[in-house]
């Protein structure tokens, strides 16, 4: 990687780090460009090179977390798929709550209504999400970790009801009700139950 795209690289970290904070603060609605550019440090328009509108910042957002749990659950090739996916669970509430509830309004907002930002539309969080753990579900049916005829689909739609119903409620309590909490009972109530007939022994 030259000077060049290293310092391109820095400078939209500058405005995703910026669009994170204000996020946090403000929620989505009380913000503009102006106010992510201004906090980063750079000019209006650099924030265009990066992004089309600022609903494109929050994709962003939800991807930089979320893709690090994907390349922990590829490193951990010795453990069972029940535990790989209890990792999945607890880190994807981690990072969720880690960014926020007013980011995780906007993004449960843009996931009830993805009309709402149609020049990401194949982008969104929930496809995001949805395509990174039925990759998990898949490739413990080709390690035979699963037994072929898992439905791997059915099964990725329900954990992702689950953790999207989690943050719904988080956002609907205002913060009273705890999805880390919830996350890790459900685990221990659920997960193994719903995947048992389908573990290889």
């Amino acid at each position: 990687m030259n000077k060049r795209q290293t310092a391109a690289l820095e400078t939209k970290r500058k405005l995703i780090t910026a669009g994170l904070e204000l996020l946090r603060e403000k929620g989505f609605d009380a913000i503009n460009v102006e106010d992510i550019t201004q906090k980063a440090g750079v000019a209006k328009g650099t924030f265009y090179t990066y992004f089309k509108r600022k609903e494109d910042i929050v994709l962003d957002i939800s991807r930089v977390p979320f893709s690090e749990i994907a390349d922990e659950i590829e490193n951990m090739k010795e453990l069972h798929i029940i535990e790989k996916l209890i990792h999945y669970y607890h880190r994807f509430m981690e990072c969720v709550e880690s960014c926020g509830i007013n980011v995780c309004r906007q993004w449960t907002r843009d996931v009830l209504d993805p009309n709402n930002v149609p020049e990401t539309k194949d982008g969104q969080k929930w496809k995001y999400d949805y395509d990174m753990l039925k990759n998990i579900l898949d490739n413990a049916v080709r390690n035979e970790e699963l037994k072929e005829n898992t439905p791997t689909e059915l099964l990725t739609h329900i954990i992702i009801s689950e953790l999207y119903g989690m943050m719904t409620c988080w956002c609907m309590s205002d913060g009273k009700f705890e999805p880390l909490d919830w996350t890790d009972k459900f685990c221990e109530v659920q997960l193994k139950t719903m995947l048992e007939k389908y573990i290889r022994r």
